[in-house]
């Protein structure tokens, strides 16, 4: 009987180490020249930072590879829909840092079409051969947390996601410059975060 027990627990120990094998999503290993595209609204644009500390750029610093910004502040996903394809063709990354999303909160438009905009642009970017890691953005409230939408995309499209940051962020006063808009210590955070993603993520190797 305590045999029968004690295989019955290995088998199923095993049984949930192969199915967290199987959804862990793992990154490309990124080359020493690998590109990054840092995709998004004024959050990838850096407003509200010192100029050279928006995300992307310190974000370079760390992981010493070259990181393109690429943010339009107050557009929204069905703008950067449009914009992605000309932006991949002209950059052509090995990754893409998707942050996109914060104008349809604010603007409380159709959280399914702001869904539906970031599905097609991570599919855009991975028919264009490069990863994609989504960073959740908050939903405006007193309590600030990343919107659902964000983490049911990346479980969904099986890609990396960085959910927690912003809001964390964004929640204190000392780290942002508005309520929307982190500052430099705040972005300098934000990138510290990512920079720990793409090493967990199997990406670099610090």
């Amino acid at each position: 009987m305590k045999k029968n027990l004690r295989r019955n627990i290995i088998v199923l120990f095993l049984f949930l180490i192969c199915i967290a094998c199987s959804s862990r999503t793992v990154l490309s290993p990124l080359p020493d020249d690998g590109i990054i595209l840092a995709f998004g609204d004024s959050i990838t644009y850096g407003t509200g930072a010192e100029v050279g500390q928006s995300y992307p750029e310190v974000l370079e610093k760390l992981i010493k590879r070259r990181v393109i910004r690429s943010g339009v502040p107050g557009e929204t996903t069905a703008r950067g829909r449009e914009r992605l394809p000309a932006v991949l063709d002209s950059t052509d990354p090995d990754l893409v840092i998707l942050c996109h999303g914060g104008n349809d909160l604010l603007q409380k438009m159709d959280a399914r079409r702001t869904a539906e905009n970031l599905r097609s642009m991570i599919t855009m970017i991975k028919d264009h051969g490069a990863d994609v890691v989504l960073i959740g953005v908050p939903r405006p409230g007193l309590i600030l947390s990343s919107a659902p939408l964000y983490e049911k995309i990346a479980k969904e499209m099986h890609i990396p996601i960085e959910d927690k940051s912003l809001a964390k962020i964004l929640s204190r006063g000392n780290l942002k410059s508005d309520y929307i808009h982190p500052n430099s210590q705040g972005y300098a955070l934000l990138a510290e975060a990512i920079a720990k993603l793409l090493q967990q993520q199997g990406a670099l190797v610090l």
